[in-house]
């Protein structure tokens, strides 16, 4: 039975949020193809999808495929994982170090770019974005002055975090609710630090007081801004996820694989849609969407092995190596590492996968 508050799955949500997992995964794919074919590297088969093949045409040498299961994607290279006796010269690990280094990165900064500019245009008819900049402070207890928050005040980081926006406020107090909060703040030129603790107010956490901030008028260049910030705050706030889970505060039971994430869109349709509308939810599916393409492409740039990052790094230390034994090593060494990586990878999937599945019928 539905309960008050708690989301239904709402079937236009849900294809929204496949949808919009299948367009990630089909951009960083494509970032690994165009960098492949700019190159001169033979690309056997371009999939969107896992699975078994649902459409498929041959190109010239390409094989382009929809596969059944939306959930993922390939670009599959010629020799990529190993050489055989006659390399054929336009075969992946053929390449020079910094031609691979390039085609394994193309599919991170294909995910960053389509997120600047998707959230550029998300932001062009915005008419302002509110600063850190403090204008009016209200209901201030005990008293506004000199040892309080002033008008005038710019907020620059909060308990070390840099603040740039009222966003980046908002979000850090939010991580550091009922902690003791410390502002960096600049006035007249200086920096000070305030502190003070958070209350439980309305249903949030904040000051005795509350504050408002300046606004920065909309034009071109305070839009690209603005959007470089989002790029920022998006990343830093996977460099504090895994900050949590490496310091034992959240655990892995807290990932969320494709499951969790279709169902996370289908949270913010649905409840966005029933306060301000279905644009508003559309916009807010296409933030979310961005956001977990930028987390696509930063956690496969760790070095971590079967990831982008961890071929990455392999391909650097066994440079290195190889200057120092002043011979080449044989490739399958990276393929044994990345082949045992990979099924950890996949057990991993599994795992939360099978998390989210528990999570979806809990709720």
């Amino acid at each position: 039975m539905q309960t008050k508050g708690t989301p239904f799955m709402n079937p236009t949500f849900i294809i929204l949020g496949i949808l919009a997992f299948g367009v990630i995964i089909a951009i960083h794919e494509l970032g690994h193809y165009l960098a492949a074919k700019s190159l001169n590297v033979k690309v056997n088969e371009f999939a969107i999808g896992m699975g078994p093949k649902l459409l498929a045409k041959q190109g010239k040498e390409t094989l382009y495929s929809l596969r059944a299961l939306p959930f993922g994607g390939f670009c599959s290279m010629e020799g990529e994982h190993e050489e055989g006796d006659e390399p054929d010269p336009r075969s992946f690990l053929s390449q020079k170090r910094w031609r691979r280094i390039v085609i394994l990165a193309a599919g991170s900064v294909a995910n960053f770019l389509a997120a600047f500019i998707i959230i550029f245009i998300l932001m062009a008819g915005a008419q302002g974005f509110l600063s850190s900049t403090i204008s009016v402070v209200t209901d201030n207890l005990p008293n506004e002055g000199p040892s309080e928050l002033m008008a005038g005040d710019r907020i620059v980081a909060l308990n070390g975090e840099r603040v740039f926006y009222n966003d980046d406020y908002m979000m850090m107090l939010r991580i550091n609710a009922d902690r003791p909060i410390v502002l960096t703040l600049e006035r007249d030129g200086e920096l000070i630090e305030y502190q003070r603790r958070m209350y439980f107010v309305d249903g949030a956490w904040q000051f005795r007081y509350s504050i408002n901030f300046e606004v920065i008028e909309s034009n071109f260049w305070e839009t690209f801004k603005y959007t470089g910030n989002q790029m920022y705050t998006f990343v830093r706030m996977i460099r504090l996820s895994i900050a949590m889970i490496i310091s034992g505060s959240a655990g892995v039971r807290d990932l969320a694989g494709p499951v969790g994430i279709v169902s996370a869109i289908n949270t913010i349709g649905q409840q966005t849609a029933e306060e301000q509308g279905m644009g508003a939810a559309i916009f807010g599916i296409v933030m979310f969407a961005s956001f977990i393409g930028v987390n696509v492409a930063v956690i496969n740039l760790l070095p971590i092995p079967a990831m982008d990052g961890g071929r990455i790094l392999f391909i650097l230390v066994t440079w290195v190596i190889e200057k120092i034994i002043r011979k080449p090593l044989d490739p399958k060494y990276e393929n044994y590492i990345n082949t045992g990586a990979f099924v950890l990878l996949i057990c991993l999937m599994v795992f939360v996968l099978y998390n989210d599945v528990l999570r979806e019928i809990g709720s």
